[in-house]
């Protein structure tokens, strides 16, 4: 029977695939894969389409972290911080960052406006707490950076109602030259309930690696929690949420630290046979009774 024909992709496929190379790159890689996505493609309309989709999206959610002009500090495009599709604010500077995505770099900023920072109320909170997570991110991440955001109630004026403040941690180790990339993320979210005078911490954490010096090795793990402390003034609050924060973090790195030391003699363990198929351990010590060929001819009956 004649080999069937195979039926040609349409243009929204290979950009779907297209789109789908981009997003599942490893840490740090999208520019390289993106390279080689439109050399397959071979068709620039084709691949803008996907990228100015993908690279958005991708930048949003690894958390990348762009150096602003005249070194005033750092932007971490991040959906807490988006204003648009390529203006991303920093509370820290009160600058806003514009974004060329696919170029994955800052082309320009501007001072932020009164609407879209925090009332004097909450910019107390939420500065301190940033002071604070700042000092935690230097001593435990060599190159991190965190930046604290109003996720709700940013009109909030004084005591009275109830507000949320979003911590975004994010470190990169890229060492493509070593065949080795890597990257930490994570994101606090802590509702300030004034009524029930307490704090409810959310935290989503997650480590991407990706080693690939003779093979592909990806790690890709995830890990949620959640805490409570009592609603108290913005340094002591601070305090204590860094303190909650540094001890969940440095669990679940130690947790990591441990699974993955263990896997020699546990999960690779397991992967294969205890005994032989002859079910009995194999005489190392003496060897010399085993021979391939004697074994061939004997059963083979040459000689005879």
């Amino acid at each position: 029977m004649a080999d069937e024909e195979e039926t040609e992709l349409s243009e929204k496929q290979k950009k779907e695939i297209a789109k789908w190379f981009l997003l599942n790159s490893p840490p740090g890689e999208i520019q390289f894969v993106a390279k080689d996505v439109k050399a397959v493609l071979n068709d620039d309309v084709l691949y803008e389409e996907a990228a100015s989709e993908a690279f958005p999206l991708y930048n949003k959610s690894h958390l990348i972290s762009l150096e602003m002009p005249d070194r005033i500090g750092d932007v971490i495009v991040t959906s807490f911080g988006q204003l648009n599709e390529t203006e991303f604010i920093d509370p820290r500077t009160a600058q806003v960052a514009v974004v060329d995505h696919i170029k994955q770099v800052c082309t320009e900023v501007r001072p932020a406006l009164d609407e879209e920072l925090p009332s004097a109320y909450v910019e107390e909170f939420r500065c301190a707490l940033d002071a604070e997570i700042l000092k935690y991110v230097d001593e435990a991440y060599p190159k991190g950076i965190c930046s604290v955001y109003c996720g709700n109630g940013k009109d909030v004026e004084g005591p009275g109602s109830d507000f949320e403040l979003v911590v975004v941690i994010s470190a990169a180790r890229h060492s493509p030259q070593n065949f080795c990339n890597g990257s930490w993320r994570s994101i606090w979210s802590i509702e300030f309930k004034d009524e029930l005078q307490m704090l409810e911490l959310s935290g989503k954490l997650q480590v991407g690696a990706h080693y690939f010096e003779e093979g592909n090795v990806q790690l890709d793990a995830k890990h949620e929690c959640k805490d409570t402390t009592i609603f108290q003034s913005s340094e002591d609050s601070a305090i204590a949420i860094g303190n909650i924060i540094r001890q969940h973090e440095t669990e679940y790195l130690s947790s990591l630290e441990e699974s993955y030391s263990n896997l020699p003699d546990t999960t690779f363990k397991d992967l294969r046979r205890k005994l032989p198929v002859t079910r009995t351990l194999f005489p190392w010590q003496n060897t010399l009774q085993f021979s391939l060929t004697r074994d061939i001819t004997k059963e083979l009956g040459i000689g005879k």
